[in-house]
This record gives C-alpha cells, sequence and structure tokens, in this order.
C-alpha cells in the first residue's frame, strides 16, 4: 500500500504534508487525485516506486485516498464521497427545492468562536527536488525551468489547509475569494539543485474572512528536519502569495464568524495591520478607482493618445517589424469542460488552483507567441474570483497582451535601442514603472520586456446559453532581451492598443505594473 509521509509540528499545532515523486511514464496521472485539490504525491517509505510495480500501485489510490485525506485535514471531516454519490444527494436535495452548496460540509458542527494564534494555523509542505527527480520532473517545464502553474495549484491547497485550521473546531465551507498577489522575488534556475518548501499561516481576520499569505523557499541543501514560523530564512525566500478566504454556513448559505486571529509579537503585529489596511484600500479601489468608473488622469490620457498615433503609424508599414504586435493579434481563447476529478472539497464547485493553472498556462501561451520567446512568470495580480466555477460547466478563457514596458540597462545606449522605435520616431513610450535591479538572482538584473497577460474567464451550464463571468486573471512575465539575434533586435517587444478598449486595457496594465513596482519597493524596505 502507498503512504503518505505526514509529519507535525506539535508545538505550533501544525502539521507539513509531504508530496513525494508521482508514479513514473503514462502511470503518473494515476497517482493524483483531487481530494484536497492540489496534486499530491504519494510513494513508498524509500521515497520512490519501481516502474513494475506502477499497475499494482494505481489500483491502490481510490482505497488508500480516504486514508489520505484523514490524515492531511485531520481537524476537517474528510470527503468521503465518490462523485456519484455527491451528484445522486443533489439531485435529490434539488428535488425536494433545496440548495446543496456542499456535500463533505453539511454542518458547522459548532458556532463558538475564540482566539487563535498564527502558530495554531502554520502550515508547510515539502518540494525537494534536488532529492527526488521525478518529482522534479512533474514541477518542470519545456524550457526546462519550473512549470509556475503546478505549484499555483499547492499553493491554493496549501491555503485551505490553513483556512480550515484556523476555524477548528468549527467547519464551515472556506473558499477562495480573492488571491491578492503572487509575487516572485528571484529567479530560481534549474530547480533540480534546489529542495523547497512552501509553508503559510493566518496574518488578519475579519468577521468571516481571513487573509492568508503563503511564502516558497529554497534550499540547495538538505531541508531542515524541523520547521517552525521563526525557522524559515528570509534569503531562501523566492515567493510570496497572499490570499483572502472566506467563510460560509454550509446549511443557511450565509457568511459564518471565524475565529479572531491574535497577534503575540511586533511583526505578528505590523502584519495585521497591513493586512487590514490593504483589505479597505482593496474595497475603496474598487469603487472609486477603476477605469469603468473614473475617467484616465490627463497623464493616462497623453499616453493613450500618443499610442493612437504610434497605432496609425505602424499600420501604414508595410513590413511591420515582428516585435511590434497589435493587441488584437495577441489574442488567443480556449474552451474547458469543467470535470469532476477537478472538483474541490465541497464536492460541487472545481478547485480554486485548477483554475489559477489553466489560466496561469493560457496566459504563458500568449505571452509566448507574442514575444516569440519563453516567458519568466513574474506575478500575478491581485484577482477577485467573481462566481464560483460549477462541475459540469463549460470554462470559457480569452487571453491577451494587454500592456509591455522596456527594462533597459543603466548604461544602455539610445542606438542600442533604436531598432524597435525606428518607424515610430515621435512615440514617446510611456516612462517604465521598473528599474533594472542590481541584484542578479532578480528578473529585471538584465535587459528585456515586462510584458502583461490578461485572462478573462466566463462559464456556461450546458442547458442554458448565458455566460457568467467568473474572473479576470492578470499575468506579469518577463522576456529578457534576445542577445543572439532570434528576433529583431536588440530583442524588446511592444504591443499596440488600436481601440478606445484596447488602450483603456493599456492604461490599467500600466497601473498594474506601477502597483507592482512599489509592492517590490515596500518588500526591500521591509526586509532591510
Amino acid at each position: 500500500m502507498l503512504s503518505l509521509r505526514l509529519k507535525t509540528f506539535s508545538s505550533a499545532k501544525a502539521a507539513s504534508y509531504h508530496l513525494p515523486s508521482p508514479l513514473k511514464a503514462a502511470s503518473s496521472r494515476a497517482t493524483r487525485f483531487n481530494s484536497t485539490k492540489s496534486n499530491f504525491h504519494r510513494v513508498d517509505s524509500t521515497g520512490s516506486i519501481n516502474p513494475a510495480d506502477a499497475a499494482d500501485a494505481t489500483s491502490t489510490i481510490l482505497a488508500d485516498s480516504l486514508d489520505f485525506q484523514k490524515r492531511i485535514m485531520p481537524e476537517a471531516t474528510p470527503n468521503k464521497v465518490t462523485w456519484l454519490a455527491a451528484l445522486k444527494e443533489r439531485k435529490k436535495q434539488l428535488a425536494e427545492g433545496k440548495v446543496l452548496d456542499s456535500f463533505a460540509y453539511k454542518t458547522t458542527k459548532t458556532s463558538a468562536i475564540t482566539e487563535r494564534t498564527r502558530d495554531d494555523s502554520f502550515s508547510y509542505l515539502t518540494l525537494p527536488f534536488k532529492d527526488d527527480k521525478w518529482l522534479c520532473d512533474s514541477y518542470i517545464n519545456a524550457a526546462g525551468n519550473l512549470r509556475v502553474g503546478q505549484m499555483f495549484q499547492d499553493l491554493d491547497a496549501l491555503a485551505g489547509r490553513i483556512a480550515y485550521r484556523h476555524c477548528a473546531p468549527a467547519e464551515p465551507v472556506n473558499v477562495t475569494a480573492s488571491v491578492d498577489r503572487i509575487y516572485m522575488h528571484k529567479r530560481v534556475d534549474e530547480i533540480e539543485k534546489y529542495n523547497f518548501v512552501l509553508a503559510g499561516f493566518v496574518t488578519w481576520t475579519g468577521r468571516s474572512s481571513m487573509e492568508i499569505q503563503v511564502k516558497g523557499y529554497a534550499y540547495d541543501s538538505e531541508i531542515p528536519s524541523e520547521i517552525t514560523p521563526t525557522s524559515l530564512p528570509h534569503d531562501k525566500c523566492f515567493l510570496t502569495a497572499n490570499f483572502t478566504f472566506v467563510a460560509r454556513n454550509p446549511e443557511t448559505h450565509k457568511s459564518f464568524p471565524i475565529n479572531h486571529l491574535l497577534p503575540t509579537t511586533e511583526a505578528e503585529w505590523i502584519d495585521f495591520k497591513r493586512a487590514e489596511s490593504h483589505n479597505v484600500s482593496k474595497k475603496l479601489r474598487a469603487k472609486l478607482e477603476t477605469l469603468d468608473k473614473v475617467p484616465p488622469t490627463n497623464e493616462e490620457s497623453n499616453i493613450m493618445h500618443s499610442m493612437y498615433l504610434a497605432s496609425k503609424k505602424v499600420s501604414a508599414i508595410e513590413d511591420k517589424p515582428e516585435n511590434l504586435v497589435f493587441m488584437k493579434d495577441s489574442v488567443i481563447n480556449s474552451t474547458l469542460m469543467m470535470q469532476p476529478q477537478y472538483r474541490n472539497r465541497h464536492s460541487y464547485m472545481i478547485f480554486g488552483g485548477y483554475l489559477l493553472r489553466q489560466t496561469f498556462e493560457l496566459a504563458y501561451c500568449a505571452v509566448g507567441s507574442f514575444a516569440r520567446a519563453p516567458p519568466r512568470f513574474v506575478s500575478l495580480d491581485t484577482t477577485t474570483f467573481k462566481a464560483p466555477v460549477p462541475v459540469g460547466s463549460v470554462l470559457y478563457m480569452t487571453a491577451s497582451v494587454s500592456y509591455t514596458e522596456h527594462v533597459h540597462e543603466a548604461n544602455e545606449s539610445a542606438d542600442s535601442i533604436s531598432n524597435l522605435n525606428r518607424h515610430l520616431e515621435d512615440f514617446d513610450m510611456p516612462v517604465s514603472a521598473n528599474k533594472p535591479s542590481a541584484d542578479e538572482h532578480e528578473f529585471m538584473s538584465m535587459p528585456g520586456t515586462l510584458v502583461q497577460a490578461k485572462v478573462d474567464t466566463t462559464i456556461r451550464s450546458l442547458d442554458n446559453s448565458e455566460h457568467k463571468e467568473s474572473g479576470t486573471f492578470v499575468y506579469s512575465f518577463f522576456v529578457p532581451r534576445d542577445e543572439n539575434g532570434t528576433y529583431d533586435q536588440p530583442g524588446y517587444c511592444s504591443v499596440i492598443p488600436q481601440t478606445y478598449t484596447e488602450m483603456m486595457d493599456y492604461v490599467e496594465g500600466r497601473r498594474r505594473a506601477i502597483d507592482t513596482a512599489n509592492y517590490v519597493q515596500h518588500l526591500k524596505g521591509s526586509s532591510s
């Protein structure tokens, strides 16, 4: 029988779940199951699987998955139900005129509210890429770098576990309301040389919502035998992710009050106040600062006019350079059927991490096609899940490049960058929000192009033609300048909006780039 190695950090009431290697070759998919909606991989006690045993191992997955669920979330009711059982129950409830949000969570068990510390929710998982080549193989992309979409699933699943630990002993339905930001601090190339640790905890709570912060750490040596909230070294941190989860009562379908977070140190109070301030400012921006409610500023209007002139100039060029692309020509689409194998613990909705992975990979395709080079993920901007995605619905995704900016070397001459604008002498490129970094480990320590891709998603039930907006995901990538001449020297690329709607998307992208640059400066200031 395959087994999962589970570690506990008893002093902080935290738990770690180890993600061992998947089965090799064709059997690798069979080792994955979505009971908690992350790709949790399984091995025997030696940490490896003999391919000859793959068939026997595959047959044990479903039976063993229930035991896995008990161990992975011991404080929550395991999802002991197949999709067929959940489907029959939902049909029965609908026939009685009821609405069933969750099969696994039908009662909160208790409504008592207490105080919980950060350590109470602390959880971590390990990804030993250096020690396990087959685990590494399942997290690597075609360019030999980290397949970020795979990790998004783990981040969201870990955040969900943290949410349930904080709410215990109550068992509300916890769902991902938004991803406030996922930011890649520095390049982690050649992941086969590192062992990763993803760790996080609750940093702020409201009445029924909570902010959860998860960070990624890369060790070039063995993972420490004991991992605590204070033992994780800042200099090994390569990724920060912030999620907002909300708790709902499965019986009344209303918001459910959760345990209060009690900060116990000065650093915890600083994080608490930061998250509280961010939550307030996020609501204010949604009401007062979006472009569909207020017009562009004078500076932004000038940029839009400049882009309009540039689009006319580019349209008149017979032999348009390949590194100048109209926004409409960067659009790609994807349609997916939402299958029950990707449902969350509540049985009827799709796992948020799976949606992140799908939208990310479509954005990656859009940017890669646009830049004609493998892009490197930098940031996912604040994203709100506007509607849950039911199992059985159709997910429509549309990705397009919405913004670009060039990051030049400080000593780069005007002649070396003139190629891009050789047909746009009258076009004033907006001032970049980002500056070259002196840290060689950061993405923008070299010249290149910051590219934003926006992915709009809608869902539709098969029994009607109404499309419902699910969410908009904005991913930022960095494409280093090509010094080998495989595309137009010096390798910068630009997207050119033509319509008013496209120009508004461009302006919104510039705002996001500025927000990200400010966020990075805040991170550097708080760590110094």
